[in-house]
């Protein structure tokens, strides 16, 4: 049974690593405020831009384009974007569970974060490149992670290129999801993503009506202004993947703290109280034995 000095030390320890567990929280709160902000900030762009295309698909030969061209057969390329650090509860681990799921069996990977790379390195996986991203996360970072995965696909080296990330739903709730980049759907470019709605719910009628009603005027060509902004598409669409998949760890990372923190502190009682009681105990056996003594020495 533990003395009163090594309840003393478990107390002191647990409040030390209640000071870290809140200092990391704040850390992550501040963090959290401004990922979010970033990433809420590319939806209403992200939204626009897909009703562009809409319309413009509208005018042109889908097969036309390398992009929008379906392949049977070949490789799957994933990127896969995790954290670079911990302590995030089970994001990484929900979105390892899901890549392990939806993976072909003869998949490469592309990793933005150390976590997931360290777990498909283990996993024997072949991992053809890895990047980093800074935090807060730049358009410039994305870019060439855009601009390799788009070489890869139109080499015919691949002929699927999907993304992993986790998609930022709200503080609480963040969800794990595997997009398809490349080729590009036409069908899909009316859909709503979980950023913009992915794998939700397909935009309404009255919002792809608007999107068709409107009568854009593209020149040079409608084949010009696709090649143009196709690649901006698919540029867009991963810097917006990987601001969710840092809004999402943030606010996981803040969430765990914020746990770890409350649970400390309730270690803390707890131990309180056992300490108090022991204490009690003790010095109630002090008394008895006092009056004992005296009793005998009468």
């Amino acid at each position: 049974m533990a003395n009163l000095r090594d309840i003393r030390r478990r107390i002191k320890s647990v409040k030390n690593t209640a000071q870290i567990t809140k200092a990391m929280q704040m850390v992550a709160a501040a963090k959290m405020k401004k990922a979010q902000n970033q990433a809420l900030a590319g939806r209403e762009y992200a939204d626009e831009l897909n009703k562009v295309l809409v319309n413009l698909k509208e005018n042109v030969d889908e097969e036309a384009h390398p992009l929008l061209q379906q392949r049977s057969g070949g490789k799957e390329l994933m990127l896969v974007i995790s954290t670079d650090k911990g302590l995030c509860g089970g994001l990484n681990t929900n979105l390892g569970k899901k890549v392990r799921a939806e993976a072909s069996e003869d998949a490469e990977y592309v990793t933005v974060g150390r976590k997931l790379r360290l777990q498909i390195a283990k996993a024997g996986g072949h991992i053809v490149s890895d990047w980093e991203v800074a935090d807060p996360v730049p358009f410039a970072d994305a870019k060439p992670i855009a601009k390799f995965l788009t070489d890869k696909f139109l080499s015919g080296e691949f002929s699927t290129i999907t993304v992993a990330f986790t998609n930022f739903v709200s503080t609480l709730t963040q969800d794990a999801w595997i997009s398809t980049l490349l080729p590009i759907e036409g069908s899909k470019l009316a859909e709503k993503r979980g950023y913009e709605g992915v794998g939700k719910d397909v935009i309404g009628e009255t919002d792809k009506a608007e999107a068709m009603a409107k009568d854009y005027v593209f020149e040079p060509s409608p084949e010009k202004v696709l090649d143009t902004l196709l690649p901006l598409y698919i540029n867009f669409q991963i810097y917006q993947m990987i601001l969710e998949s840092r809004a999402s760890e943030h606010s996981a990372r803040m969430v765990s703290m914020k746990s770890a923190t409350d649970n400390a502190e309730s270690m803390i009682k707890d131990l309180t109280l056992d300490y108090n009681k022991m204490r009690q105990a003790a010095i109630t056996s002090e008394l008895l034995e006092i009056t004992t003594a005296m009793k005998a020495m009468e």
